[in-house]
């Protein structure tokens, strides 16, 4: 008998573990027995009070003991678990790790048929390794891929390459397809069908770029992503490759990512990138000082015009704006572009793209900034106008419609109280309320008589250079809207 051993309670509590490669490589290709029986083998494992036998698993799973032995010997094949002894059954876990890393070992009867057709694709070009099958064999057990639909992707790139072409080339065309979920042999025929459709535009795109030879099967699978993934048409698949070969840089891998880059600045037709390209020197000054204005400096001003030039130039923002606007962010200590796109996007929302309107904007805050400073002034409130006041204001004279002079009225009833911008405010909400809106109605309703105050007004700002207090007056208004 064990000197210590979990009580039933303590195993019934505790937890199984079970290696992620079981459930991402094994379980869903496998009968769903066959997981049952490996899992409770799991727990069976850390068990040494439980009745850790066939017998006690047979009935616990509702199976056979012929069942569970069947599954043990699934597993075995796979190399996950090894059968030491039959009578009675004796099964060892091995580790998931060891599985992948090592040659499993599989029936000489399994990949007879494989070998034999492998061995026909390759007739007269090389002979295939033992260590050649073996990468195979684990390719198609890991993949759980169809050994037919492999040996018409070998066929292919045989064909394709017009060579003895080797093993690492094969997998590796099969790995991507078996990223997209084609693993059968339907699939694969599907997949080459549609290489074959686009046979007439690769000719065409080979006789433009003088490659005189048969299309690889990578290449092909370039073309479908422009075509279908990315939506780009042949005519502009052969202007960015002939752009390419002008410049003596031609590659399916440049054209390639640059057809990704193009597809992610949304440019997808020739026109607009002819045109982003003949712009692009406008757009580099440009880059250069919206980063000079806000101290900044980068070696590489690509990303900067992708990320965020072309993409404030398509929204529609003006190139005189978007400067202002870098100055101001120095200003007021905004030293990013991520800060600049924020304040740009807020500004987007209220449809300021240009200088003007921009100008516009920043005099309306203004003006009512110097409005809400004299009733504050009045009140007796020395301080600044922040983001509560603006708020208020705007509730009074946007939403409730009350005119100047009602407020001014207000303020001369509310300078001598304790708390004068919250009497102010409830005097106005009590008008809003009755419905007052005119000088005559509140002082009826009042019955507070007092002199009416006249409140100066400064021009209208129109320049382009701004005070700290004005940016933060900007800001702090914009700020409130949200991205």
């Amino acid at each position: 008998m064990a000197f210590c051993k979990y009580s039933s309670e303590y195993i019934a509590n505790s937890k199984t573990e079970i290696d992620n490669i079981f459930l991402n490589d094994y379980l869903p290709y496998c009968e769903p027995q066959f997981s049952l029986v490996y899992i409770y083998g799991l727990y069976l494992c850390q068990s040494n009070s439980f009745d850790n036998s066939l017998e006690n698993m047979a009935k616990s799973l509702n199976m056979s003991q012929e069942d569970c032995i069947g599954a043990f010997e699934y597993w075995q094949e796979e190399g996950l678990v090894q059968i030491l002894k039959t009578n009675p059954l004796q099964v060892v876990y091995i580790p998931l790790k060891n599985v992948l890393s090592a040659n499993k070992l599989y029936k000489p009867d399994k990949y007879s048929v494989f070998n034999a057709q492998a061995n026909e694709i390759f007739q007269g070009k090389r002979a295939i390794s033992k260590h050649e099958y073996q990468e195979y064999y684990d390719f198609l057990e890991r993949y759980h891929f169809e050994q037919e639909a492999l040996l018409m992707i070998m066929k292919y790139c045989v064909d394709t390459k017009k060579s003895a072409v080797g093993y690492n080339y094969i997998l590796t065309v099969a790995r991507d397809w078996a990223s997209e979920g084609i693993t059968t042999a339907s699939a694969v025929e599907e997949k080459l069908k549609a290489f074959e459709d686009r046979n007439e535009d690769l000719t065409k795109i080979f006789k433009e770029l003088s490659i005189k030879r048969a299309p690889y099967v990578e290449e092909r699978a370039r073309l479908n992503k422009w075509q279908n993934e990315l939506g780009f048409g042949l005519d502009v698949i052969i202007y960015v490759c002939k752009k390419l070969k002008k410049k003596s840089r031609f590659s399916f891998e440049k054209a390639d990512a640059l057809l990704t880059k193009y597809y992610e600045m949304k440019l997808l037709s020739t026109l607009e990138i002819e045109n982003f390209e003949n712009d692009k020197s406008r757009l580099y000054s440009l880059a250069r000082d919206i980063c000079k204005s806000m101290g900044l400096y980068y070696e590489n001003l690509d990303p900067v015009i992708e990320n965020y030039i072309l993409k404030w130039i398509n929204l529609g923002f003006e190139e005189n704006c978007l400067l202002s606007i870098a100055e101001y962010c120095f200003s007021s200590s905004i030293r990013t572009l991520d800060g600049m796109d924020k304040k740009l996007q807020q500004l987007f929302k209220l449809g300021i793209l240009t200088q003007e309107a921009l100008n516009q904007y920043l005099d309306q805050i203004l003006s009512s900034d110097e409005k809400i400073k004299s009733i504050l002034d009045s009140l007796s409130l020395a301080r600044g106008v922040n983001s509560f006041d603006r708020n208020l204001y705007k509730n009074w004279t946007e939403n409730w419609k009350i005119s100047v002079e009602l407020i001014d009225y207000a303020v001369s009833l509310a300078k001598d109280k304790a708390s004068p911008l919250q009497y102010l405010s409830k005097v106005l909400a009590s008008w809003h309320e009755a419905g007052i809106k005119d000088l005559k109605e509140a002082k009826s309703a009042g019955n507070i008589s007092s002199q009416d105050r006249q409140i100066k007004r400064k021009d209208n700002f129109k320049g382009r250079s701004y005070s700290k207090s004005e940016l933060n007056a900007l800001f702090q208004s914009i700020d409130e809207i949200d991205v």
